[in-house]
C-alpha cells in the first residue's frame, strides 16, 4: 500500500490510498503524522490503520498533480520538528566511487579512508540478531524546510560547486510518545549533494550534505524487499543526458537497516517525543561519477515502480545572499 498527502477541491488537505490512477481518500485524516499517531495509539500497522478509514470516494491522481496540490508524503507543522539525516558506503560498489573521488588526496595511503569504512560495513555490517554491527558513516542534512516538494525546483546555494542527484531509499519514522522510534514506510528519494567540495577533501562532507533534497510523492507501507530496482535521470532541455539503472535493499547493502536505524537512533537527540525523521540509507549510482557536471535548470528523475510516481524535480541555483552577522 502507498499514501500519498495531497490539497482537495475545497482547499482541505487530505491523506489518500493509491489506486491505479486514481487516490481513495481516507476519511476524518488530515495527515500522515495524524494517521501514523492513530496506528500507534490503537497498536495497529499503518496499513490497518488506513484500511479502516477507505472512502468509497475516488480523486483523479492526474489532476491532482497538474493543479499542484500533491504534498510530500511526509511533513510536520513544525518544520525544526522532521530531521533529515544519511548514511553514506552502504551499498555494495559504493566505496568505488567514493574512493576515485578520495584517491588524490590520499596518494601514500594503501586504500582510502572511504574504502576503510566500506570494508568494516562489509565485515560488521549486518550482525545477527540482538548484536550491534559497526556504525556506518553519518550526516546531517537539515530539518522539514529543506525537502522540496513534488515538482518543485530543488535549491542550490549560489556558493555550491556542484549540486547533483543521488538516488536513494529512505525510512520514514515517528517518535511516539514515550520517544520509541516508529518505521511508518520508505520513500525513494533524490539525496542531492555537492560532490566536487567533498572530493576537495573527506572533511568537506558534512558541508557536501547540508543541501536540499526531494523524496517521491508516495509513502511505500510494509517491510521493504531484499532487492529493489529504479532508474536514475538527468535532463537537459528536454533530452536525457544520463541514465543508469540502480538497485538498493538488504540484498545490495552492506549494511542491515536494522543496523542503520539502531546507530542513528541510540543517540537521545533523537528520540524526541513526537518528531520525525527522513533517514536516506545511500546509494552506488551516481551522475557525478560518470563525469556529468549539472547546470541551473537539468531535471532530475528518479523512478522505481516499487515506489509509484517518480520523483522530478530541477535544480534551481541560488542568487547570491550576504551574510551578516549582527554584534550587539
Amino acid at each position: 500500500m502507498r499514501l500519498v498527502q495531497f490539497i482537495a477541491e475545497n482547499g482541505k488537505r487530505r491523506v489518500g490510498v493509491v489506486d491505479g490512477n486514481a487516490i481513495a481518500p481516507l476519511a476524518g485524516v488530515e495527515t500522515v503524522r495524524e494517521l501514523a499517531g492513530i496506528a500507534i495509539r490503537g497498536d495497529m500497522t499503518m496499513i490497518e490503520a488506513a484500511e479502516c478509514r477507505l472512502d468509497e470516494a475516488r480523486e483523479d491522481y492526474d489532476a491532482i498533480i497538474e493543479s499542484g496540490r500533491l504534498l510530500c508524503p511526509v511533513d510536520h507543522p513544525d518544520p525544526a520538528h522532521l530531521l533529515v539525516t544519511g548514511t553514506g558506503l552502504t551499498h555494495l560498489g559504493s566505496a568505488s566511487a567514493r574512493a576515485n573521488m578520495h584517491q588524490a588526496a590520499s596518494k601514500a595511503a594503501d586504500e582510502t579512508d572511504s574504502m576503510k569504512m566500506f570494508r568494516m560495513g562489509l565485515e560488521g555490517g549486518k550482525p545477527s540478531s540482538g548484536e550491534k554491527g559497526v556504525q556506518p558513516e553519518w550526516f546531517y542534512k537539515g530539518d522539514g524546510s529543506v525537502i522540496a516538494a513534488p515538482g518543485d525546483d530543488i535549491p542550490s546555494p549560489s556558493f555550491a560547486l556542484d549540486g547533483s542527484e543521488e538516488p536513494e531509499i529512505a525510512g520514514v519514522y515517528v517518535n511516539d510518545p514515550d520517544g520509541t522510534p516508529v518505521r511508518i514506510g520508505f520513500v525513494i528519494g533524490n539525496e542531492f549533494s555537492d560532490h566536487v567540495m567533498e572530493r576537495q577533501n573527506y572533511l568537506y562532507l558534512a558541508h557536501s550534505k547540508l543541501r536540499a533534497c526531494a523524496i517521491g510523492p508516495e509513502l511505500l507501507l510494509g517491510e521493504l524487499p531484499g532487492h529493489v530496482e529504479g532508474i536514475s535521470r538527468v535532463y537537459r532541455e528536454g533530452e536525457v543526458l544520463w541514465e543508469k539503472a540502480f538497485v538498493s535493499g538488504e540484498e545490495n547493502m552492506s549494511h542491515s537497516i536494522d543496523n542503520l536505524e539502531y546507530h542513528h537512533f541510540k543517540y537521545d537527540l533523537f528520540r524526541r517525543p513526537g518528531d520525525i525523521h527522513l533517514h536516506f540509507f545511500g546509494t552506488a549510482t551516481l551522475s557525478f561519477a560518470d563525469g556529468v557536471q549539472t547546470r541551473d535548470g537539468d531535471e532530475f528523475e528518479i523512478e522505481s515502480e516499487l515506489f509509484g510516481r517518480p520523483v522530478r524535480n530541477r535544480i534551481s541555483i541560488q542568487s547570491e545572499e550576504p551574510v551578516i552577522v549582527r554584534v550587539i
